[in-house]
């Protein structure tokens, strides 16, 4: 009989229910509910709708009921930076403000009136990026310090869905790396650093690994959904579920997971925190056991995203992909400028960007999707570069796991701009990372080199040769 185990799987712009079990030393996976996820305003703010993404989580989960096939465990991943703060009674104070949103635009400058920017990487290794959680505390507490004021608990967005699920809170380690608040060396809150931001320090709970095992569901959830099961950590930060599942053979790997965001980098045991990486704004995300997520954040396939839902509604992402392709418009922007996080409307943000550069101006979809694929190619291309300088190492391949691994046109781009092969794929690395944390915590895999080996082995890898 097969152990069922679930992951849910939530992005920024949709969440996803995924069954996994293992057979004949192999994982099998199953999509049993999907749902969509997008920011909305509330109170002049981009925020999440956590109320509807849980009744959603619970849905999802009454599907495993009606399947007759109930699962050992559930872990529950989204994106980093984004958190609740709780009051005495448990009940979030203001709005679940999302990272796209404005609100940080100066914090910057208030966060260095406490710590340089170059002695704060030095503390946490964490790029800096006007998302960053320790910025939106700081916007937190210039414009709203009554709710610091009765803040009780600090917890990340999976953190709270867990807390729904479980009645016990938890800090999980990989997603609490990416608040720009935590010790790489100590692997701990940085207590010294949040007292002289003037943070509560009584806010942040006990760090928590994933494989961590919360315990069962409140009953009244187990009334609702139908059945009782473990709730397990995964790696609750989507990238570093995602990295777990990179199914390479060697311990030295270079990948991307690409999604919404790019996120290109390598696994390092020691955080590299020195000026070089700082400036090159590489990061030090926390991984599984420990591991370093030693990446850059490129802006991804949500400037994809963007042009299709303007003016490309009617084309699925495959057809937008093989299209960009027979274009020669030869135009790139840069994709990690601001510019390019939130804007009105991104089609025209691509085309002023080529018109101010006195590049071509693409006019259609197809056009605006190849300059895009381009540009993130190249980005990749500069940051491979800079990451083997840095760390002293170069790599004869490169992983690129996650939706993106489906971007036949950009695989291939990213081959050349690389000048190394390109591996593809899984695309549901992020749901496998998540499942590969509950079997090896439940013992079905003795721990990540197996887990990796059952990926390589389960899924199927295209390889794009470098021509």
């Amino acid at each position: 009989m097969n152990h069922y185990y679930l992951a849910i799987d939530i992005g920024a712009s949709s969440g996803r229910h995924m069954l996994g079990y293992i057979e004949d030393g192999r994982l099998k996976l199953k999509e049993i509910y999907r749902f969509p996820n997008e920011m909305v305003k509330k109170d002049n703010r981009l925020c999440w709708d956590l109320e509807r993404l849980f009744t959603e989580i619970l849905n999802g989960m009454k599907k495993c009921c009606h399947l007759g096939k109930i699962p050992q465990s559930v872990g529950i991943d989204t994106w980093g930076v984004d958190f609740v703060l709780l009051d005495k009674e448990d009940r979030i104070l203001g709005n679940a403000v999302a990272y796209r949103d404005d609100r940080t635009l100066s914090m910057d400058k208030k966060v260095a009136g406490y710590i340089s920017e170059e002695k704060l990487y030095e503390r946490t290794g964490i790029q800096k990026q006007q998302f960053n959680t320790i910025y939106q505390l700081m916007a937190v507490k210039e414009e709203q310090p009554d709710h610091l004021a009765q803040a009780e608990a600090f917890l990340m967005i999976p953190d709270y869905f867990h807390y729904l699920l479980t009645g016990k809170k938890s800090n999980e380690y990989t997603n609490v790396t990416t608040t720009q608040l935590v010790s790489p060396a100590t692997k701990n809150w940085d207590w010294e650093l949040i007292e002289r931001l003037g943070y509560p320090g009584k806010i942040f709970g006990k760090i928590a690994l994933p494989g961590t095992k919360l315990g069962g569901l409140r009953a009244e959830i187990k009334k609702e959904v139908g059945f009782d099961c473990k709730v397990i950590l995964p790696a609750s930060h989507d990238t570093a579920s995602a990295v777990m599942a990179v199914p390479g053979k060697s311990k030295d790997i270079l990948y991307i997971s690409s999604g919404t965001w790019s996120l290109l980098g390598t696994e390092l045991s020691e955080a590299a925190c020195s000026e070089k990486s700082r400036i090159h704004n590489f990061t030090n995300e926390g991984g599984y056991d420990y591991r370093f997520r030693y990446l850059k954040n490129i802006m991804g396939l949500w400037m994809i995203q963007s042009i299709k839902k303007e003016i490309g509604q009617d084309w699925s992402y495959k057809d937008i992909c093989a299209a960009a392709e027979k274009e020669r418009i030869p135009s790139t922007v840069d994709c990690n400028q601001s510019r390019f996080l939130a804007p009105a409307s991104m089609v025209n943000e691509v085309k002023e960007a080529c018109k101010e550069s006195g590049q071509q101006v693409p006019d259609s979809l197809e056009e605006t999707a190849s300059v895009v694929y381009q540009s993130l190619a190249e980005s990749y291309g500069k940051a491979v570069c800079e990451l083997e300088e840095i760390i002293g190492k170069s790599y004869g391949s490169i992983h690129i796991v996650g939706g993106g691994a489906n971007a036949e046109y950009l695989n291939k781009m990213t081959a050349k701009a690389c000048g190394k092969k390109v591996l593809a794929g899984p695309m549901e690395a992020t749901a496998i990372g998540n499942l590969l944390a509950q079997l090896i915590s439940e013992g079905e895999l003795a721990g990540i080199k197996e887990g990796r080996d059952c990926v390589f082995n389960s899924f199927s890898i295209q390889c794009y040769e470098l021509e």
